[in-house]
């Protein structure tokens, strides 16, 4: 079923990104991997795919409209196709909204919200002729406010309504676009170092399961926007 299938995924060298790309791979995908150094994401590509023929790792800031169009180019240089465009690459920054410099708002909303417009407008018409599928990685803070949180809740607000959008734009090329809405995942985010104390939360995998599930559904059926979340909470 995903014979010859291409995914790029941003912000891929670790965390989320790279538990999903290890999860496509395992199902036959070929994937490209970006991070803002190259030399990450060769590694991460390395790790994924010693051999280089399911993985390859692309140096791109989302940030950076260029980059992303360089990034879709050297994908179809390498593969000769895109299929599944997931827009992972994200930072939070939490700070008290009179405490917030203007470098935390920005660089939350260029990277989190411009960035997954700019991966998407980069590889829309390669996604046209693959009728391909966009997923975003959100957040809950996508539709849950909190204290400290103005800066991040605003770029998940936006991208939530970015991708719901863009979905209703994009399906009349049979392009699926979707939006995954994470609680608590075991990652590096926010300086988080992972260890067995984060047993409790989401894990990488699961959303890399989680997106396969989506891949998999029949094609009359699309799942806009998921929310998930532990499923107990830490004790």
């Amino acid at each position: 079923m995903f014979k010859d299938k291409v995914a790029y995924i941003t912000g891929g060298t670790k965390g989320i990104g790279f538990g999903i790309a290890e999860v496509l791979i395992k199902n036959g995908i070929k994937v490209a991997v970006s991070g803002r150094k190259q030399e990450d994401a060769e590694e991460a590509a390395k790790i994924l795919s010693d051999d280089g023929t399911m993985a390859f790792g692309i140096a791109s800031d989302v940030r950076n409209f260029a980059d992303e169009q360089q990034a879709v180019t050297e994908i179809i240089n390498k593969f000769g196709r895109l299929d599944y465009v997931i827009a992972n690459a994200g930072l939070g920054i939490f700070k008290p909204v009179d405490q917030m410099e203007l470098e935390d708002w920005n660089s939350m909303i260029e990277t989190n919200l411009t960035g997954i417009f700019h991966t998407l407008k980069a590889s829309v018409e390669e996604l046209k002729k693959t009728e391909g599928y966009y997923i975003t990685i959100s957040s809950l803070a996508g539709t849950n406010f909190f204290e400290n949180g103005a800066g991040y809740n605003a770029s998940k607000f936006g991208a939530v309504g970015f991708t719901q959008a863009a979905m209703i734009d994009l399906r009349k090329y049979n392009i699926k676009v979707s939006t995954i809405m994470p609680g608590s995942v075991s990652t590096n985010f926010n300086g988080n170092e992972p260890s067995e104390k984060d047993a409790w939360k989401i894990q990488p995998e699961d959303l890399g399961e989680l997106i396969m599930d989506i891949l998999k559904m029949n094609p009359r059926t699309l799942p806009s926007k998921i929310e998930i979340r532990p499923s107990k909470p830490n004790s």
